[in-house]
């Protein structure tokens, strides 16, 4: 298949437009070899890791959520030497859906609530909102961590959940939270939570589920879809980030 086609069936899926102004010139065919696509890939991240399985198990093409290169570069240092020539050597194709995959139907955040077993959800410029059958934090905290195969942080005062409001990736900032507060929201699900947000926000109870694990799933169930879509074989790369702890 053309990888044209492809990129088409892409920007149908997360439309271009619809992600945040930062994002504009990062996102889409971010290395374009112009090569024809037998078989796709599809990870959170570009690593060296997922780099190499794209290449052992022969992908043309690779789709991440984040992109390799972010921020514009006047010099490229090995470590993006080596992930370059895994790319180039193996003729793979780079194409990243990042805040636009975020905001689409049946991207991140649809995922998130779904994994989390929201019920009527409400679509949000930010994220998604929706509800659970009420239970006490603990045992949504325990639900949470469940689901999305993770470990949590959390903090603030509520004993009873049944309003949740989800963003997958780093979604812990101030006018995020004002929107929360304003739908009335028990929980917030996201990632990143930073000192000044866990002092001034103690009404909602904060989940830090990871980075990784509130957005995988977006990127994990994105590859029936295009097997569906194009008739193609779409392997997914699972690459958690291990951290240890003390």
């Amino acid at each position: 298949m053309n990888l044209s086609d492809v990129v088409t069936i892409l920007e149908e899926i997360a439309p271009p437009e619809l992600a945040e102004d930062f994002d504009i010139g990062k996102i889409g065919l971010t290395l374009d070899l112009e090569n024809d696509i037998r078989k796709i890939a599809v990870a959170l991240d570009p690593t060296h890791y997922v780099l190499k399985r794209a290449s052992d198990i022969g992908a043309d093409l690779l789709i991440t959520h984040h992109t390799l290169i972010f921020d514009a570069v006047n010099q490229i240092n090995k470590s993006l030497a080596d992930v370059l020539k895994i790319a180039l050597d193996s003729n793979i194709s780079l194409y990243s859906m990042h805040t636009n995959y975020d905001r689409a139907k049946g991207g991140i955040n649809d995922i998130l609530a779904r994994r989390i077993g929201l019920s009527n959800i409400e679509e949000i410029d930010i994220g998604r909102i929706g509800t659970i059958s009420p239970c006490p934090a603990e045992t949504f905290l325990n639900h949470v961590a469940k689901s999305l195969d993770t470990h949590v942080w959390f903090t603030g005062r509520k004993e009873e959940v049944s309003k949740v409001m989800v963003f997958g990736g780093s979604g812990f900032k101030g006018e995020f939270l004002e929107i929360a507060q304003e739908h009335g929201v028990d929980a917030y699900v996201s990632a990143e939570l930073k000192h000044d947000i866990i002092r001034s926000w103690e009404d909602i109870l904060l989940v830090d589920a990871t980075h990784y694990a509130t957005e995988n799933p977006g990127m994990e169930e994105l590859c029936p879809r295009l097997e569906d879509r194009l008739g193609l074989d779409v392997e997914f790369i699972d690459h958690n980030p291990f951290i240890k702890t003390l």
